[in-house]
């Protein structure tokens, strides 16, 4: 099991106590609030679940049905968990104004506040878990779920406040307020998953930073260089991919082209990225002395 996968596997054992936590409270004061609040926890059981599963079948080598690899199943599960998220708090939002036109009483405990307490303390945890290996890792899943679970920051603290307002002012509106603020919170959450993983299926290019931080490397790059063309990038899952076609010298022979090729794959994995690089070498079609100090690329750097 590799960090990603326990990363996953711990926020979801940590989700499943606090959602069983919530759901017991919240029914028994009647909070819709600390029951939206379970309910979301119960779905970050299910989207780390889905993570959990995604993660482990992109870490699987390619084969022959899959050449290039599992990465896209990274980018289909965060898509399928943000349409799922986007139904749920809707359904949050409706049954808390259900709830508050029918009139339904509410009963607060001190277990109401405990449990929320706890679980803000949880969703602290979890966050600063997942955020650390998402961004060691690139992984989308994880950064996902970091999402979802820094929402549960905002939704678990705007319930302790509603707990708070409505035992001391008697008024069930808070109640109500805070539910709908955490199913937009939610919905909020949802759409910034649903684009990110839409983008990867769609092959969008890696961020401009990242690409412009590779020209830089390959425009650096020592003769027999003698330009580049067709530079593409795109992401699936946590795996980058980059093609170029790569210019050498004219009287460079095959060893000396593979040379530099290799340069190149050797700087850009300096940057300390998950990339797969594909280069197509090229002859230079300029006449020049053929050599390092007549050549027309290192002319037009130096000037």
């Amino acid at each position: 099991m590799d960090i990603k996968q326990k990363a996953s596997l711990t926020a979801m054992s940590s989700a499943f106590i606090l959602a069983g936590s919530k759901f017991s409270v919240g029914c028994f004061s009647g909070s819709m609030t600390v029951i939206s609040s379970g309910l979301d926890s119960l779905l970050d059981v299910f989207m780390s679940t889905i993570n959990l599963f995604a993660i482990t079948k992109a870490a699987k080598p390619p084969d022959k049905e899959h050449p290039y690899g599992h990465t896209k199943i990274e980018d289909m599960a965060a898509v399928v968990q943000a349409l799922i998220i986007v139904f749920s708090g809707s359904m949050i939002v409706y049954k808390a104004i259900d709830k508050f036109v029918q009139k339904t009483p509410i009963a607060y405990s001190g277990l109401d506040l405990g449990v929320m307490v706890l679980s803000l303390a949880f969703s602290f945890f979890i966050v600063i878990v997942l955020k650390r290996v998402a961004l060691k890792t690139s992984s989308n899943p994880l950064h996902a779920d970091a999402l979802h679970y820094t929402s549960d920051l905002y939704s678990n603290s705007g319930a302790i406040i509603a707990i708070i307002l409505t035992h001391y002012t008697g008024k069930t509106s808070f109640d109500l307020l805070f539910a709908i603020i955490v199913g937009l919170i939610i919905i909020y959450s949802a759409t910034r998953i649903l684009r990110d993983g839409i983008c990867g299926l769609m092959d969008s290019s890696i961020p401009e930073k990242t690409e412009n931080q590779i020209k830089e490397i390959i425009i650096a790059l020592p003769f027999p260089y003698a330009g580049f063309h067709k530079l593409r990038t795109r992401f699936s899952g946590s795996k980058k991919y980059l093609d170029l076609h790569l210019l050498t010298c004219r009287k460079a022979n095959i060893g000396e082209a593979h040379e530099l090729s290799n340069a190149l794959e050797g700087r850009i994995d300096n940057l300390k990225i998950t990339i797969d690089v594909t280069i197509h070498i090229e002859p230079c079609k300029e006449e020049c002395g053929l050599t390092e100090d007549t050549c027309a690329v290192y002319k037009t750097k130096n000037c």
